[in-house]
């Protein structure tokens, strides 16, 4: 088993996104380099801008989440943009018609 974590954020006005890039930027090459990273791309979609993660399981993800760059953006998310998340475990990898399918049915806001 894997552990998915699929984010939807949408910016709050244009003018926040070199801010948003700044950290998601960071926060991306942290999650590659994390403990337990299996799979880790982002996509942009009718202007949600999405992380799809995979992790070898939740302990790993979660210390990814609670660190370094991305405890920093967490911090200012509120005043960029808005979005949501989800996450579960999953016997493979899922591509990303699955795991948005499965973001769109469960995903909650934060």
């Amino acid at each position: 088993m894997v552990y998915v974590s699929v984010t939807g954020l949408k910016l709050r006005r244009p003018q926040s996104l070199p801010r948003f890039y700044w950290h998601a930027i960071r926060s991306f090459r942290q999650a590659k380099n994390s403990d337990g990273m299996r799979f880790a791309e982002t996509r942009t979609i009718a202007g949600v801008h999405h992380t799809l993660t995979v992790w070898s399981d939740r302990k790993s993800m979660l210390a990814y989440l609670t660190s370094g760059p991305h405890r920093q953006a967490m911090r200012v998310f509120a005043k960029i943009a808005t979005g949501k998340v989800h996450g579960y475990e999953s016997k493979t990898i899922p591509g990303w018609d699955e795991a948005l399918a499965e973001w769109t049915l469960h995903a909650r806001e934060v």
